[in-house]
């Protein structure tokens, strides 16, 4: 390879943690979004991926033999999110291909994969934990699967290598990011602190009890450059994770901490986020004006949610990596010290006080 990059969605958690690291690395990397995106090392590309003359335009003059697939659309529905995130890979590989020079593409998915899609997630008959890459698609409409199906036609006619990473709720920074937990976290946190509310768990009592794992997004960055270095890792599909398990009856009591909070005891009852925090923009806007914070929009900083569907899972949910790992791929991120990584990082950019 000659080291040049193409990110898609470098604005996202998981693409601007690839834009950096490629570039501290040495890799000549450009990131494209909707919107220009100011990142140190990496060249902006605007462009819109439902438009294809948009895409065409944008990608011209560029030649690329790494391609990162780290962006996805929401629609109403699953059948809508299957048509436009499907287009959008097939879209942008065709927009990619006549210069030649793509040499693998790396594709972000996530336990949705086995999990289902948001209409029906975490329902039905579910894979046996943990989950396996060898385990069988779901009978069920996923935009996952129509990604992957885009992007396994494009390698088949342009000859370029492939690798899929299915993360677990990832831990990183990005403004304005549809799911975000480490943030949400980050800002409901604060709010307890700074308005006195207890800091109730939002979730289930399968997830407090029950083991779980996350992914950070610079172990996910690391492992995406891995697969496209690494000759064995080629045209594979890998689960990611940090490497620990934990419980979030312990988890919480070391993200309180991190705070100077006390944990409300758990007594199993389900108080999403999306309920605790529905009245909390003004609430965060005055408190963004006393501290003097970067952002006083509450949307887009916390996706309560996503982080509610999480946390509220019936199942408990614990990935395998013993594919990579036997391939080679050793890296590890103790959770509670990446979600501290974050919190500090967010109180540096002055994101929360």
């Amino acid at each position: 390879m000659t080291k040049s990059a193409l990110i898609v969605g470098v604005s996202g958690i998981v693409g601007s943690a690839a834009a950096a690291l490629l570039a501290s690395e040495g890799w000549e990397v450009a990131g494209l979004a909707r919107r220009a995106v100011a990142q140190d090392g990496v060249a902006a590309v605007t462009a819109d991926l439902e438009d294809r003359a948009s895409l065409d335009r944008a990608l011209a003059g560029l030649s690329p033999d790494l391609v990162v697939l780290s962006t996805w659309m929401r629609r109403p529905t699953e059948a809508e999110m299957v048509r436009v995130n499907g287009d959008a890979v097939r879209d942008l590989l065709a927009a990619l291909a006549p210069a030649g020079s793509v040499r693998h593409v790396a594709l972000v998915t996530g336990l949705k994969h086995y999990l289902g899609p948001f209409e029906a997630y975490g329902s039905g008959t579910l894979p046996p934990t943990p989950f396996r890459e060898d385990q069988d698609r779901l009978d069920l409409a996923n935009f996952y699967y129509a990604q992957e199906d885009a992007l396994f036609e494009a390698a088949a006619r342009d000859g370029f290598a492939w690798s899929v990473h299915r993360p677990h709720t990832i831990i990183g920074k990005a403004v304005g990011n549809a799911m975000n937990m480490g943030t949400t976290l980050a800002v409901y946190a604060s709010l307890c602190r700074e308005t006195g509310r207890p800091f109730v768990f939002p979730g289930s009592a399968v997830q407090w009890n029950g083991l779980t794992d996350m992914t950070d997004a610079s172990v996910l960055a690391r492992q995406i450059l891995w697969a496209a270095t690494t000759p064995a890792a080629a045209d594979e599909a890998f689960n990611v994770v940090n490497g620990d398990v934990f419980r979030w009856s312990w988890m919480w009591g070391r993200i309180a901490e991190w705070f100077g909070l006390t944990p409300a005891p758990f007594d199993g009852t389900v108080r999403p986020l999306t309920e605790q925090m529905a009245q909390d923009a003004p609430i965060w806007a005055e408190v963004a004006r006393r501290h003097g914070l970067a952002e006083a929009d509450l949307s887009r900083l916390a996706s309560p949610w996503h982080t509610d569907g999480d946390l509220g899972r019936p199942v408990e949910v614990v990935t395998d990596m013993s594919k990579s790992r036997r391939l080679g791929f050793s890296a590890y991120e103790a959770t509670d010290e990446a979600f501290f990584a974050l919190f500090a990082r967010l109180r540096a950019d002055r994101l929360i006080p």
